[in-house]
Parts: structure tokens; C-alpha cells; sequence
């Protein structure tokens, strides 16, 4: 007779995801892991296969929780300037907090690439998600009047995804919203 899981694996995912994004893939040992969250090898193993298992998880739960919360956030905003500006500045504030985590996709992408396409797949389907939501925010943003023409809303968009990306490495290295923010005034004014 199998043995049923004592854990709550949507728990460990979130607590799990927590300890990748503050310490990094390499630096997670699967001691760590089982420590932080309170289960033991076997059931870490039985549940995600390996520590990469779990990482899988943890991206995937960054993807469809915080990654999701940001686009949803945007797409309900009215005013597109004002929706963008608020959406950069919201993963500037998320990023520097905990003394610089960064962002957990931009974290995994410098940490693994090339050589872990999984992960690629993964961050590319989380910025191709934001480039989507961004071109339609854009698009309708456009055929209001309330942005220029001078650049069409896919290249616009592909624009403010590699700048928040640009933001997100920054912020790791200088843990500051208040030395960050500003440059989101300076992207913005692609919309002028």
C-alpha cells in the first residue's frame, strides 16, 4: 500500500520558491531544501523526483502566481502610462526588497542559461506573456490617442520587457527603488 504525502506540496512549492530566490539554484543545497521546508530527502524525491524537479516547480509557481498577479495588474489599468509606470515600478519595489533578491525568472535565466533549456522555456513563456499583455495594452493605448505612433505596439512592448529585464539585474546589483525609478520616466517616454 502506497504511503499518502503528510506535506502540502503548493506549500513547499511557495517555500521553496522563496529559498531559490533568495539564495540561487547552486547555492540551494537539497539539505536546505528539506530543512526550510520541514520534510525529509525521500519525501522531497518522492514528490519532485530532484532538487531540479522542485526548481521546475518553483518557476512555475512564480510564473502563474506573482508573474500573473503583475500582468493581470496591468491589464486592469485604464490609463496605459499610467499602468505601465506602475507596473515597472511595482517589480522595481519586489526586486530590491531582501537586499537586492532580483526577480526569481531574471535570477534563473543569469544563473542557468544556456545550458538548461527547460528554464529557458520557462522565462521565455513568462516574457512572451508580458510582451503579449504590453503589445494589447499598447495597442488599445494607440488607437485611443493616449500614446504616440512613432513605434508599433509589438516593438514597443518587446522594448519594455528587455528594459525591465535591464531593471531586474540592476537591482541585484543596486538595491535602491529610489536610484531605479527614475529610469522608468526616461522609458516612458517612448510613448511621447
Amino acid at each position: 500500500m502506497a504511503r499518502t504525502r503528510e506535506f502540502d506540496t503548493e506549500a513547499a512549492v511557495s517555500r521553496a520558491m522563496e529559498l531559490f530566490w533568495t539564495r540561487g539554484y547552486e547555492a540551494t543545497s537539497v539539505r536546505d531544501l528539506t530543512q526550510h521546508l520541514g520534510i525529509g530527502q525521500g519525501s522531497l524525491y518522492a514528490a519532485f523526483g530532484d532538487k531540479d524537479g522542485l526548481y521546475r516547480a518553483a518557476l512555475e509557481h512564480y510564473r502563474t502566481t506573482l508573474a500573473a498577479a503583475a500582468l493581470r495588474s496591468l491589464e486592469e489599468g485604464a490609463d496605459a502610462r499610467a499602468a505601465i509606470r506602475t507596473l515597472l515600478t511595482e517589480r522595481i519595489r519586489i526586486a530590491v526588497s531582501s537586499g537586492g533578491q532580483g526577480c526569481l525568472a531574471i535570477n534563473a535565466v543569469c544563473e542557468r542559461l544556456p545550458q538548461d533549456a527547460a528554464t529557458r522555456r520557462t522565462v521565455r513563456d513568462m516574457q512572451d506573456a508580458s510582451r503579449e499583455a504590453l503589445t494589447e495594452v499598447l495597442r488599445a493605448a494607440t488607437e485611443r490617442g493616449e500614446i504616440a505612433t512613432r513605434y508599433d505596439p509589438h516593438t514597443l512592448s518587446a522594448f519594455l520587457v528587455t528594459f525591465l529585464n535591464g531593471l531586474l539585474v540592476s537591482s541585484k546589483i543596486t538595491p535602491d527603488a529610489s536610484a531605479l525609478e527614475p529610469l522608468v520616466e526616461v522609458a516612458l517616454t517612448a510613448l511621447d
